[in-house]
């Protein structure tokens, strides 16, 4: 099971990695929703891990694009 990733961490990234991290944590929360439903999950605090994984980075692509717009 992975960790949460760290708001630090996510900040080094560039806008395209933090974009392909968002596409890879989304079908991670797809492939979880899809266990859940049909009873096959086993790791359920994993799906909050990932929710707030996907709420980090948009919070920080937010920041940049905002940051980029006044620079």
């Amino acid at each position: 099971m992975a960790k949460q990733s760290k708001p630090a961490d996510i900040r080094a990234k560039t806008a395209d990695e933090l974009s392909a991290l968002l596409l890879n944590l989304r079908k991670e929360q797809f492939n979880l929703r899809f266990q859940r439903a049909t009873g096959q999950l086993e790791g359920v605090g994993r799906v909050r891990t990932v929710r707030r994984d996907i709420a980090r980075v948009k919070t920080i692509l937010a920041e940049q694009t905002r940051s980029a717009a006044t620079s």
